[in-house]
């Protein structure tokens, strides 16, 4: 899908997010009171907001820090991102939001949902920009015969396995 298709959606997501909201609250209204569940919507979204401002202050320390020591600060800046959706959906009012905000903050979720968005990342964006943002990446290796995308096998002799780094190129044969 592209990205106008995704955007042209986004209204008939977000009514459909809003109309599952409404059945949610109602619902939990009615299984714990009105008075309570007006209770807990509202502290969760003043402990989103007050989460927003943490997670943006966090997430701009640890990117600067990473950029300072000349490290690649993609894991800093994905992670931040997660966090900070994380407390953007806790403070949107609601409790399928706030769940769904709930999760993105604990450690192991965010932790999940962090590689996701970095593989998506890598997998848009040209790999030397890739290695700039999160670092070298690991690649797998198979052995035998590799072959080039001519389909012309290429020679090699089996020996120790060494780090680098892979960089988009002309075969060299």
């Amino acid at each position: 899908m592209d990205m106008r298709r995704g955007l042209a959606l986004l209204p008939l997501v977000l009514l459909l997010l809003a109309m599952a909201e409404i059945t949610a609250f109602v619902a939990v209204a009615h299984a714990i009171g009105a008075f309570w569940a007006l209770l807990i919507v509202a502290v969760a979204t003043v402990a989103g907001l007050a989460l927003l401002r943490r997670e943006g202050v966090k997430g701009w320390r640890a990117f600067r820090e990473a950029a300072e020591s000349g490290r690649p600060p993609g894991a800093q800046v994905s992670n931040s991102l997660v966090g900070l959706l994380g407390a953007l959906l806790l403070a949107v009012p609601g409790f399928i939001t706030g769940v769904a905000g709930l999760l993105l903050l604990t450690p192991g979720i965010r932790e999940l949902v962090r590689r996701g968005v970095t593989h998506a990342t890598e997998r848009r964006i040209p790999a030397a920009v890739a290695g700039d943002l999160f670092g070298p990446r690991k690649v797998r290796v198979r052995r035998g015969d590799p072959v080039t995308p001519d389909d012309v096998p290429v020679t090699t002799t089996p020996g120790p396995a060494i780090e680098g780094e892979v960089v988009e190129g002309e075969i060299v044969r």
